[in-house]
């Protein structure tokens, strides 16, 4: 039984795109998305690992493309980008606390009557409290996204890996949406991402992970359950290590 076998991490670090809490339709936040994620992770919270989650924006504003295609500041665009994510945040924190389990949101950018400002120690603290901790505002800083967040967060909390979620079932040679003949790549190293120029995560993200030695797994979320597979190792997605 899958109920049965113990998950291989101790901490994780889940990277949600801001695209994955859209769904099909045209509201920039699908209820039933939300609630399926949190019934997941409150699944994988039971095994007794570390969960924290970093969450983009992508949904309801990106600030790299505002920038390019609107010629908007690109440092103005990306702090907007990075207020979006809070909205995200919260989203993600209601249908956790529905489900009874106890969350913490941290942001990057002070706003103490939304969130505790991003302190190492308190984040392990809460971690260690079983705690699930939600990572907003970026890191911060314009011109960094949220790979790099996911990346960084994984190495100041010790996290064991970086589950990326995302609407596809792993790594392609070639965005599967536009060319049918792109091929799955179910292992890579952090050399092949930074060589072939693959859309997975930012080269500094990468970097990161390469420098700590922090595996990255790629794996589709819309399908249930596959948060849980991930965390007991089975395989499912891409694997970059």
């Amino acid at each position: 039984m899958l109920t049965k076998r113990k998950p291989i991490y101790k901490r994780i670090i889940l990277k949600l795109s801001g695209e994955a809490l859209q769904g099909q339709g045209k509201s920039s936040l699908d209820s039933r998305i939300l609630s399926s994620l949190a019934k997941q992770i409150k699944e994988v919270r039971e095994l007794g690992l570390g969960i924290a989650l970093v969450v983009g924006a992508g949904n309801i504003f990106r600030g790299s493309e505002e920038s390019s295609i609107r010629g908007m500041d690109r440092v103005t665009a990306d702090y907007m980008g990075m207020l979006a994510t809070v909205i995200n945040g919260l989203a993600l924190q209601d249908a956790l606390e529905k489900e009874n389990v106890p969350t913490r949101v941290q942001t990057a950018i002070q706003m103490q009557q939304l969130a505790e400002p991003y302190i190492r120690r308190r984040a392990i603290r809460h971690l260690e409290k079983n705690r699930v901790i939600i990572f907003v505002g970026g890191t911060g800083n314009p011109y960094f996204t949220t790979d790099t967040t996911a990346a960084l967060r994984a190495m100041e909390i010790n996290a064991d890996v970086i589950l990326k979620a995302t609407k596809v079932d792993g790594i392609y040679s070639d965005d599967p949406m536009k060319n049918k003949n792109a091929k799955k790549l179910a292992k890579l190293t952090y050399l092949d991402i930074l060589k072939k120029g693959l859309k997975v995560m930012d080269a500094t993200a990468v970097s990161l992970c390469m420098d700590k030695k922090i595996p990255i797994v790629v794996f589709d979320l819309t399908k249930e359950g596959n948060i849980k597979r991930a965390v007991l190792g089975e395989k499912i997605g891409s694997v970059v290590k």
